[in-house]
């Protein structure tokens, strides 16, 4: 009996069907689970990978899942400042905000790349009606802050000296209301959120991106975070990716120096998380097409995942 003949063309879509049924189990995991996706980096400022995002997000809504954005700027605004002639400054990674800052800041967080997220999103979704929605922590309360206050070795040996870094803020309450009220909508809205918020006085702060993911995370008890960074995960000694960590385990990660520089606010973050009742926090290349579906929907997923 002769083999039947392969149609190359045909085969493809064999393939493609062969992915999603081997995708049911994870799609089903995550159904109806809130997922908070901290999205910035490179991957931010490259519109043909934005767009890949914003179409990532829409297929996650349209499989039942309530994905959140929360989105950073640092590069976009370091060459807004740059463009008006003020030169930034930055202590442990957060950059020093003056009023003049804090203005561009606000500008490029809330306006530009939030809307532009929101309208890609948006885009990426018409069909189905799947709509982006711009916010930032100011908006219905969603973000309250204090004053940021960070303290570093002072000129004596024995001494530490409190650095002020301006218009810079802490969350110190969430309110989760109207992100719950889109993402239970009987319409597909996904929440894209600036990270700007008040202290109780009303006065504007610029906020950590990271932070405001891990807060929000906690506050919606979201099923995972994914923190996209420009790095595969986090790494050991020879350079391979940790694939899993547990809270303690995060923390010798840094205290034993096998986290460093950048990675070690991001590991604080996903234990900070895990601790305020997000089931898992995944650190993960952003800079990699469909990172997210990789992440959620295939057995060994991608990057480190930081576990209770």
């Amino acid at each position: 009996m002769s083999e039947p003949r392969v149609d190359p063309i045909e085969e493809a879509g064999w393939a493609t069907a062969k992915t999603l049924a081997e995708a049911l189990p994870f799609i089903q995991i995550y159904d109806r689970q809130t997922v908070v996706i901290k999205y910035g980096g490179h991957a931010m400022g490259e519109e043909d990978l934005a767009r890949l995002f914003a179409a990532d997000a829409v297929l996650l809504k349209l499989l039942g899942l309530h994905p959140v954005v929360v989105h950073g700027g640092g590069p976009q605004i370091s060459r807004m400042l740059e463009k008006a002639g003020v030169k930034s400054t930055f202590i442990d990674g957060l950059r020093v905000t003056d009023a003049a800052t804090m203005e561009v800041a606000e500008m490029v967080l809330s306006g530009a790349i939030n809307k532009e997220i929101a309208s890609w999103i948006t885009q990426a979704g018409a069909t189905a009606d799947v709509r982006g929605v711009g916010l930032s922590g100011k908006d219905a309360r969603l973000i309250t802050v204090e004053k940021a206050t960070r303290s570093r070795k002072g000129p004596h040996a024995d001494g530490e000296e409190i650095v002020d870094l301006g218009f810079v803020g802490d969350p110190t309450a969430v309110d989760p209301k109207l992100i719950q009220d889109l993402i239970n909508s009987t319409d597909d809205y996904i929440p894209v959120i600036a990270p700007i918020g008040v202290d109780t006085a009303g006065e504007t702060y610029n906020i950590n991106a990271d932070t405001v993911a891990g807060a929000l995370a906690g506050a919606l008890k979201a099923k995972r975070m994914l923190l996209l960074t420009d790095v595969a995960g986090v790494l050991d000694a020879d350079g391979a990716i940790i694939r899993e960590l547990s809270v303690d385990e995060a923390r010798e990660a840094i205290s034993g120096g096998v986290a460093t520089g950048g990675m070690i606010p991001k590991l604080e973050t996903a234990i900070a998380a895990v601790e305020a009742g997000v089931e898992a926090v995944v650190i993960l290349d952003g800079r990699r097409p469909h990172a997210l579906l990789v992440e959620l929907f295939t057995e060994h997923g991608a990057g480190t995942l930081v576990r209770a």
